[in-house]
C-alpha cells in the first residue's frame, strides 16, 4: 500500500502521461482479489480499465492522460498451472517469471530448477478453501490488468507472433534479445508494431550495471528497464533518449520502424541504407570548469589538458567517436575543430558529447558529458551544458558548438 499511494502522490509530477505499472506477481486467486481491491481504492478513477476482456489495440499515450495502467499475465494463467494439490509444475513457474527458460544456456537448465517448486509448495494449504470463490475474485483481479503479459510456448519465432485480434506485452532478457536480434530482427520490428516489448537486465547485473538500450531500440521495443540507481555510459544514452519529445517520458517511435512495405517488408536494422542526412559539428571551445571544480581537482599543479569526444549512438553503421587535440594548460579551451557524421537513420541517432582532461601518467578524467536526440537538434550556434556522471548538469560547464545538416 505505502508504494501504491507513493505512485499515486508523484505519478503526473514529471509528465500528464499515462504511468505503467508493471507487477510480476505469482499470487493465489485469494490473493489477487485483495490486490484487486487495493488497486480499486488507491487509484480510483485514475486506473484504466478496458471495457473488453483483452484489447485489439494499444489506446495512444494523448487518450491515457493521467491515468494509472497495470500490466502483468492475466489469472488464468496461474489457475491453470496449479495442480490439484495446489503446486505448480516446474516447467509453468519457469514461465511464470521472468527469466526466460529457452534463453538460458543449457547447462544452465537444469540446477535452476530443481529447487523452484518449493517456494510455491505453501500455497496448497489454503487451496481447498478458496477453490469456489475462484471464478469472482480472479475476475476482479483479471478486469483491471489493460496490458496482458504472457509468454507463449516454443522457440523465437512462436514467442514474436503477432496474433491478430489481441494486443500482448512480452518481456525478454537482455541476453534473449540479443539472440532474437541476430537471427529474428525483422521479426521483432513486426512484433513491436502492434504489441509492447519489455527488455530487463541479465540478473547477474548486481553493481547496477546496464546493457546497451540501443539494441533494444533499433527493434521497436518500447520498454528497455533500467538499474536506474547505475551510472556510465548506456544511462547516458538512456537520458539523451528521453530528452526528445520534451521529456515528458514518451517518445514517438520513428515512421520508419512503423512502415510496412508493398510484400509484407519491415525496417531491417542490420540493412545498410544510403546516407540520409549528414550531421556537421564544429567544436569551438568549452568554458566554465573553473566554477565548478577547484583550482586542484584535475591537475595538483598545472591547468587541465580538456580534449572533447564527440559521436554517434544509433544503428551500426551510423556508431562513430572522434575527439580533438587536448589544450594544454587551459580552463577555458579553444578547439576550434569540425567533425562529418553521415547518417543512415538520423532518425535514431543520438549525439554524444564527452570533455575528459588528458592524463600522460593515470587515467584520464573526466570533465562532463552530454547526449542529446539529433532529430531534435537545432542548426545553428549553440551552447550546450554538460552534465556530470549521474546526468546531473554541471552548474557553469558549457560547450559552444555549432550544428548543421546537410
Amino acid at each position: 500500500m505505502k508504494c501504491l499511494k507513493s505512485i499515486k502522490e508523484h505519478a503526473f509530477s514529471a509528465s500528464p502521461y499515462p504511468v505503467v505499472i508493471t507487477l510480476e506477481d505469482h499470487l493465489t486467486p485469494h490473493l489477487q482479489a485483495k490486490v484487486a481491491k487495493m488497486l480499486a481504492e488507491t487509484f480510483g478513477d485514475m486506473l484504466f480499465v478496458p471495457q473488453c476482456e483483452c484489447l485489439q489495440e494499444f489506446p495512444s499515450p494523448e487518450e491515457l492522460k493521467y491515468k494509472i495502467i497495470i500490466s502483468t499475465k492475466p489469472p488464468k494463467e496461474y489457475l491453470k498451472a496449479e495442480s490439484k494439490d495446489g503446486t505448480r509444475s516446474n516447467s509453468v513457474k519457469a514461465r511464470d517469471s521472468d527469466d526466460d527458460e529457452w534463453g538460458k544456456e543449457p547447462q544452465d537448465l537444469t540446477a535452476d530448477q530443481e529447487d523452484e517448486t518449493k517456494s510455491d509448495s505453501d500455497i496448497s494449504d489454503e487451496n481447498e478453501a478458496y477453490d469456489n470463490e475462484r471464478p469472482l475474485e480472479a475476475a476482479d483481479y483479471k478486469r483491471l490488468i489493460a496490458i496482458h503479459a504472457g509468454k507463449p510456448k516454443g522457440g523465437l519465432k512462436d514467442v514474436l507472433k503477432v496474433e491478430p485480434d489481441k494486443v500482448r506485452r512480452l518481456s525478454l532478457s537482455e541476453q534473449t534479445l540479443e539472440k532474437a536480434a541476430e537471427s529474428h530482427g525483422t521479426d521483432l520490428v513486426r512484433f513491436t508494431q502492434k504489441n509492447i516489448l519489455r527488455i530487463y537486465p541479465k540478473g547477474t547485473r548486481f553493481t547496477s550495471s546496464n546493457y546497451k538500450p540501443l539494441v533494444g531500440w533499433m527493434h521497436g521495443t518500447q520498454m528497455v528497464a533500467f538499474n536506474m540507481q547505475g551510472y556510465g555510459r548506456a544511462m547516458w544514452l538512456m537520458h539523451g533518449m528521453f530528452r526528445s519529445n520534451g521529456g515528458c517520458g514518451y517518445v514517438k517511435k520513428p515512421d520508419l520502424q512503423m512502415n510496412v512495405g508493398p510484400d509484407g517488408q519491415v525496417f531491417n536494422p542490420k540493412e545498410i541504407l544510403p546516407v540520409k542526412k549528414t550531421l556537421k559539428i564544429k567544436v569551438y571551445m568549452g568554458d566554465g570548469w573553473h566554477l565548478d571544480f577547484k583550482q586542484t581537482h584535475f591537475d595538483l599543479y598545472s591547468p587541465p589538458d580538456f580534449y572533447c569526444k564527440v559521436g554517434i549512438a544509433g544503428v551500426p553503421a551510423d556508431q562513430i567517436m572522434k575527439k580533438t587535440k587536448p589544450k594544454e594548460d587551459n580552463w577555458t579551451p579553444v578547439w576550434e575543430q569540425e567533425f562529418t557524421f553521415p547518417l543512415t537513420v538520423p532518425e535514431l541517432a543520438l549525439l554524444r558529447i564527452e570533455v575528459h582532461e588528458y592524463d600522460m601518467s593515470e587515467k584520464d578524467d573526466f570533465a562532463g558529458q552530454t547526449c542529446l536526440p539529433v532529430s531534435e537538434l537545432k542548426p545553428g550556434i549553440r551552447a550546450v551544458p554538460l552534465s556530470d556522471r549521474k546526468g546531473e548538469m554541471l552548474n557553469s560547464v558549457r560547450l559552444l558548438m555549432r550544428f548543421d545538416f546537410v
